[in-house]
């Protein structure tokens, strides 16, 4: 990792991190759910403008897949990360529609010094998904490990 890594220290309550954009396609849309949610609103046209939400739409779990591709793009490629111990709080607040251009914006909302995991933390995120009308289509809140800065290990033979 170069020293433009994000660590621990780098998360302080309030900041916030913006993804690139990423438009969602009706082929996208059905392969995601043809594999990992088949129901007929998520792959087929009809279907989905005959259902409460208007047209084909993703998944809600297709959802969530893009957003952590975006926090990926946007914090985890350049952090100190080590994974994640769950999600808290998931929201899908509108539907996803196919040709959405969609962006995430991450808030740091808490973080905390591990005591049994010495250089170490927990980051709590709201991860908030919005599509090109400006409208909240998703809304999450997970913590992700990360490592210190100043608790690096010593490499071998220093």
């Amino acid at each position: 990792m170069t020293d433009e890594t994000l660590y621990y220290e780098d998360f302080e309550e309030g900041r916030t991190f913006e993804s690139p954009e990423r438009t969602v396609s009706a082929e996208e849309i059905v392969a995601f759910a043809s594999e990992f949610d088949p129901q007929p609103m998520h792959l087929d046209e009809a279907a989905g403008k005959a259902s409460i939400l208007g047209g084909l739409s993703g998944s809600g779990w297709h959802m969530s897949s893009i957003a952590m591709r975006l926090f990926y793009d946007a914090v985890i490629s350049r952090s100190a990360g080590e994974g994640g111990p769950g999600i808290d709080v998931m929201e899908w607040r509108k539907p996803l529609i196919a040709g959405d251009t969609v962006r995430l914006s991450i808030r740091v909302k808490a973080r905390r010094a591990l005591a049994s995991r010495p250089g170490i933390g927990l980051v709590t995120m709201e991860h908030t998904m919005m599509n090109q009308k400006g409208e909240r289509i998703m809304r999450m809140e997970a913590p992700v490990i990360m490592r210190m800065r100043d608790r690096l290990p010593v490499e071998a033979g220093q």
